[in-house]
């Protein structure tokens, strides 16, 4: 179980595998768009992990609430309706990062969501946060759905962003104070980006400037005892790519 410490003291976000097995830290900042990891609508479908109620438990310790699978009690309809509440936000969330509104059944799906009770939150005699008390699934959709609905109409709404690689449609909300990150994790998506961007550089042919001039040696110096230009750098880990 996770106590009131680590939930404290570990960062927020979840640690993803890629398909070749690599693992990457990915920070959506917010709690609802860490669903979105768990599967989705039309061709996010393959990616489903959400089959049993206990699939949604499992993803409790993962997720920024850092809460105990033992937690929530979650039964069938209850997954039936995280999915469609995940789903939805799918949705939403792809519109906000291209610039479009989201549909009216999508908005109506999330308020439904959140019309039932949030989780509680609680405190821990040692001023930590601590888990709730057993819960049932319908409140953590409601908490869930809540959380989208204050992130679609706060101050960020306009900063959820979609991943600038080509292969990847993770979404995230940029909360950085210049509103410029692209990626979904530097760690993947960033070094790729650059690696790519380095090769290519290479094979186009492009080269370095040249180093600045030496210095003219000094009055009786002997001829070319000025010191050597730099050395090329070491080539990336290709591992990166």
């Amino acid at each position: 179980m996770t106590d009131g410490a680590d939930r404290n003291t570990t960062p927020p976000g979840l640690v993803l595998t890629t398909p070749a097995g690599a693992r990457f830290h990915f920070d959506p900042g917010a709690l609802c768009l860490e669903l979105l990891t768990t599967g989705g609508p039309g061709e996010y479908a393959r990616y489903e992990v959400l089959h049993r109620p206990e699939d949604l438990t499992a993803w409790l310790p993962q997720s920024r609430l850092r809460l105990p699978a033992d937690a929530v009690r979650v039964t069938a309809p209850d997954l039936t309706a995280a999915r469609a509440l995940r789903d939805a936000l799918w949705r939403l969330a792809a519109a906000h990062a291209h610039g479009g509104p989201g549909t009216a059944e999508d908005y109506a799906a999330l308020n439904r969501a959140a019309e039932h009770p949030p989780l509680v939150p609680r405190i821990a005699p040692d001023g930590t946060a601590a888990a709730p008390l057993p819960a049932d699934g319908s409140q953590l959709v409601s908490t869930l759905a809540r959380d989208a609905i204050a992130l679609l109409t706060g101050p960020h709404a306009d900063r959820i962003r979609e991943c600038g690689a080509h292969n990847c449609r993770l979404v995230f909300v940029d909360t950085s104070r210049p509103g410029r990150r692209r990626w979904c994790s530097m760690e993947r998506c960033g070094n790729r980006h650059k690696v790519r961007a380095l090769r290519a550089r290479r094979e186009s042919g492009a080269t370095p400037p040249p180093p600045p001039a030496a210095p003219a040696p000094p009055s009786g110096s002997a001829p070319g005892s000025a010191p050597a230009g730099r050395q090329p750098a070491d080539r990336p880990s290709e591992s990166m790519g």
